[in-house]
């Protein structure tokens, strides 16, 4: 997924499929170890923010399609690819660098946990699937770094490690789980995706007011700079403007509205 092939006695040895956070098997050998050796995979950088409300009311759960985080090795060492950093890189391997903006992710997790919203409790979780399939689950009271830098820092480790734990805890934070998203979305929800190619343009205020009060919402946005999400498991394809928006931008849009569903201030 994000390393070299293992090579022994000569051979490669290719992965199948895409890692993933095993968590029922971490858990029968960390009762054996927890107090052999220290988790290796924490970050002191993503501490706990407590959680406001723990209530049955409904929620919401974002899910952002096609995220560009790509691990390789960059000389030595292996990096997150961005666009700015590693644009030679990128060109000498016949790639375009305009598809490489971690930064997008980025925008829009710090959009989606620092809202109202979010600190009401009425986030679920925010599901992550990148171009290459890797599926992470991050967790609504996890604290995103605020630098692009940091966060570089932080998907390089999530993504090698498959885990970032919180400080002093064996709580996981961030993590690598297994495809497909749709085993982990709540049954009694509505599945929209975005795109200004949908022919439905809506204002979301009125739009989330006509949903029953006691359904979530599942929100399928792209976290790429250019194209469109293509999934099969939505309800409904919608455009929120007549003009192009960022995600973050839409992310704004769709927080605002349901607080004000919500009355949330």
């Amino acid at each position: 997924m994000t390393r070299a092939y293992g090579v022994k006695n000569g051979k490669k040895r290719k992965h199948t499929e895409p890692k993933y956070d095993r968590e029922a098997e971490e858990e029968q050998e960390s009762q054996q170890q927890q107090q052999q050796q220290p988790e290796d995979n924490e970050l002191s950088g993503i501490p706990i923010v407590p959680s406001e409300l723990k209530s049955d009311k409904p929620k919401v759960t974002f899910i952002l399609e096609r995220a560009s985080l790509e691990v390789a090795k960059v000389g030595k060492t292996y990096q997150l690819l961005n666009s700015d950093e590693h644009a030679n890189f990128l060109r000498k391997n016949n790639k375009n660098p305009g598809d490489y903006r971690p930064d997008i992710t980025h925008q829009v997790l710090l959009a989606i946990l620092d809202s109202p919203l979010n600190k009401a409790g009425r986030l679920q979780a925010v599901y992550i699937k990148t171009e290459k399939g890797v599926l992470i689950e991050v967790k609504p009271y996890v604290r995103i770094p605020r630098t692009f830098k940091r966060f570089c820092g932080v998907m390089l480790e999530l993504l090698q490690k498959l885990s970032i734990s919180a400080v002093g805890k064996r709580e996981k934070l961030l993590r690598t789980i297994k495809n497909p998203v749709t085993q982990y979305l709540p049954i009694n929800s509505r599945k929209i995706g975005f795109s200004h190619s949908s022919e439905k343009v809506v204002d979301m205020n009125d739009y989330v007011k006509i949903v029953p009060s006691d359904m979530d919402f599942v929100f399928v946005l792209g976290a790429m700079a250019h194209g469109k999400i293509e999934t099969d498991y939505t309800d409904d394809y919608i455009s929120i403007s007549e003009y192009p928006l960022s995600a973050a931008y839409c992310i704004g849009r769709i927080c605002g509205a349901l607080e004000g569903k919500w009355k949330i201030l």
